[in-house]
């Protein structure tokens, strides 16, 4: 008789509410919050993520105004979920230690502090602080394809010995290829002592591909969002991500037929633009440009009559970054002269 190790459990991590906010300029009512919230509970969703788009403190002129203040955001979602842990978004420069205090007073268990690629330096006393506060801390490695495999292991390595519970390899622009992805993961998998994740976005339309690629290299959390709801042509698609893991005989503990109807009942309505791999975004990917540029230089070639394609490829080819989405109008303007 012959028998089988049940593969392992994956943590299922939605960003419909942090992420998502991108795709409508943070412009969530806390009601929509709310009912997002109460469906991806009742689903069994491991963590839900709740922040401006681009973590504590993005409220602002720079990222966009929300529709409502962030803490009341996280508060009214928190009062909601009975099986949840509530995660947050924390990019350090932006977000502040003060701001992670405020997020966990109010019910925020885990966070997440982003950092470029080869910044990890700089994410040291908000993972300590995080740690102190006993939550759960995971970091992100944003832009993961503008370095190399070993580049980022290093980066990882310090984010692991800062205290970090979880490290993130984080394909922002949606630009990785699939081997790249099994490469990075298998990596630091190999290498750290605590666990991977994996977050993307749909850019060259691998999303749920590269997230399951992921999975198979040994990553233990894995993001996604309902319908996609994210910067760029979105995330990993939550549900289909689901569909796909437990055709592979893998259980996820989340209820495929919850997060669908979600998915097209409450988040496809609230989509002012369209969120797809369409000609747009499909150049975020291709050109290797941080997700959330994408409005911003949509509304950027529509001020000075330009392509957005062009306008993306050459914020690609500038190798900009997250937090430098105040410099598109500058390099737009620079082209209208060229």
């Amino acid at each position: 008789m012959t028998t089988t190790t049940p593969l392992r459990r994956p943590l299922l991590q939605d960003v419909t509410l942090r992420d998502g906010m991108h795709a409508i300029a943070h412009q969530y009512s806390v009601e929509d919050m709310v009912r997002i919230a109460r469906a991806l509970d009742r689903a069994k969703v491991d963590l839900i993520e709740v922040s401006h788009g681009d973590g504590l403190a993005g409220n602002s002129f720079t990222y966009g105004f929300s529709a409502a203040p962030e803490l009341a955001y996280i508060e009214a979602v928190a009062e909601v979920l009975t099986h949840a842990r509530l995660a947050a978004l924390l990019l350090p420069g932006i977000g502040t230690v003060e701001d992670l205090k405020d997020a966990q007073r109010a019910g925020v268990r885990t966070l997440r502090v982003a950092t470029h690629c080869t910044e990890a330096d700089i994410a040291k006393q908000h993972v300590e602080m995080g740690r102190s506060l006993g939550m759960d801390v995971a970091c992100f490695l944003m832009m993961a394809h503008q370095i190399p495999t070993l580049a980022l292991l290093e980066q990882a390595q310090k984010l692991a010995d800062y205290g970090a519970h979880c490290v993130y390899v984080t394909d922002s622009a949606g630009a990785l290829l699939m081997h790249e992805t099994t490469e990075r993961v298998r990596a630091l998998v190999e290498h750290l002592p605590c666990e991977i994740g994996f977050h993307n976005h749909n850019n060259l339309g691998l999303g749920v591909a590269n997230t399951v690629l992921a999975y198979e290299a040994g990553a233990s959390r894995l993001d996604g969002s309902l319908a996609g709801m994210g910067a760029g042509a979105g995330n990993c698609a939550l549900e289909v991500l689901v569909g796909v893991l437990h055709r592979m005989g893998i259980d996820t503990g989340a209820d495929l037929y919850a997060l669908a109807d979600a998915a097209d009942q409450l988040v496809r309505p609230l989509q002012q633009r369209p969120v797809q791999t369409d000609g747009n975004a499909l150049m975020l990917g291709y050109a290797g440009v941080y997700s959330s540029f994408l409005l911003h230089a949509e509304r950027a070639a529509a001020h000075f009559g330009l392509d957005a394609r062009d306008i993306l490829v050459e914020l690609g080819r500038r190798r900009m970054v997250g937090g430098q989405e105040d410099m598109i109008y500058d390099v737009a303007l620079s082209m209208t002269d060229a």
